[in-house]
């Protein structure tokens, strides 16, 4: 990227005329406390603002400070963030967590080198706490920053990373000495609210007469779009419920999806048939193998770059598989809320429970008491 001719004050003050009149009421804005500030810069990641909006308040009830979040155990921190995806980043919360309650007496350090060093903390993330918590001039640049700058420079191309090091040298002297976290969450909410990645709001824009990419009429191609990969994956699992309790298991805690629970099973391979698969898939994990398979529900869902049908199979076991209750169980429906599961296997387990209710309804108190 070419080099860019520094701008004057000016900008900021604009930017910062237009946050303070215009910006959105948010649950973790104006927080004192940095601990509340890292929970959001951390949730906001690759999440919109609505989503994250009721688990921030959720959480804080559940985990109001560092020392709380430290001592939850992983299952019941797992299923609070359940439906946010990216789970590394609650884990990474949760080790973060001990560590600064076990090398920083419970405080959220101040400086860079220190943060940086805790799981989570990378470039982004350790300007956000530094500049909205603590006040220090850290610029940050995010997917909302580099649209709103690709398209007032009329940078034309992806915006990836490549280029972030120099939109930080170019946004440092623009960072006032004083509430400096309010220019970097002001860019962010003018791509978040006007800059938008579609259909972009120029004429509502501060900048709009000073724009490169709108003076040439190039706003909806700047940003070039992505060029993503999606995989498609079919997979079966089995459910299977013995004296009224459902079989589980865990995921290995490092990898995709990690530390959360689901029903046995796997990926359908080419050429194969769902029950072929689940059969394969249940007796490779459980050592046991499936009979009576029936279909329960089929649910689509996705993460990272995956779209997912789920095909989900009530199904009988030959013999019972072997228990261990670190990665294998068998829970009462019930219970079935209390552990986090993968979006997909959370709406087999609504299904369940909502079958469960159904029987419950079909025998009334009194037909109950004409059978006895």
């Amino acid at each position: 990227m070419a080099a860019l001719e520094p701008i004057g004050p000016e900008f900021a003050r604009r930017l910062l005329v237009w946050y303070r009149r215009l910006k959105r009421d948010l649950p973790w804005r104006g927080k004192t406390d940095p601990y509340a500030v890292w929970v959001s810069e951390i949730m906001l990641q690759q999440t919109t603002v609505g989503a994250v909006i009721p688990y921030f308040v959720k959480w804080m009830a559940l985990f109001p400070d560092i020392g709380t979040l430290s001592r939850a155990p992983l299952k019941k921190i797992l299923k609070a963030w359940q439906g946010l995806g990216y789970y590394q980043r609650a884990r990474n919360l949760h080790a973060a967590a001990a560590t600064i309650v076990a090398r920083h007496g419970g405080r959220l350090p101040d400086d860079a080198e220190t943060l940086r060093a805790l799981p989570g903390f990378g470039a982004y993330t350790t300007a956000a706490v530094l500049s909205i918590a603590f006040g220090r001039r850290a610029p940050l640049v995010d997917a909302n920053v580099r649209r709103v700058l690709m398209r007032f420079c009329g940078v034309r191309g992806e915006a990836t990373a490549a280029n972030d090091r120099t939109w930080l040298r170019w946004l440092a002297p623009l960072l006032p000495a004083r509430r400096p976290g309010d220019f970097n969450q002001a860019l962010m909410e003018l791509g978040a609210l006007v800059c938008r990645p579609r259909n972009p709001r120029c004429l509502r824009c501060p900048f709009e007469s000073d724009c490169a990419a709108f003076a040439a009429g190039e706003q909806e191609i700047i940003p070039a779009p992505k060029t993503r990969s999606t995989e498609r994956i079919t997979a079966v699992v089995g459910v299977n419920i013995a004296a009224g309790r459902v079989l589980i298991q865990r995921r290995p805690d490092k990898g995709l999806l990690g530390g959360l629970w689901e029903f046995p099973g796997g990926k359908v391979k080419p050429g194969e048939t769902l029950t072929a698969a689940l059969v394969r898939e249940m007796e490779e994990e459980l050592g046991v193998r499936p009979v009576r398979p029936r279909p329960l529900i089929t649910v689509d869902h996705s993460y990272t770059r995956y779209r997912v049908t789920l095909h989900a199979f009530a199904c009988e076991l030959e013999a019972e598989p072997e228990l261990d209750p670190r990665t294998r169980r068998r829970v009462r429906l019930s219970a079935l809320r209390s552990y986090p599961f993968p979006s997909g296997s959370a709406k087999i387990v609504e299904r369940l429970l909502a079958d469960a209710r159904k029987s419950v309804k079909l025998i009334s108190p009194a037909a109950a008491g004409r059978s006895s």
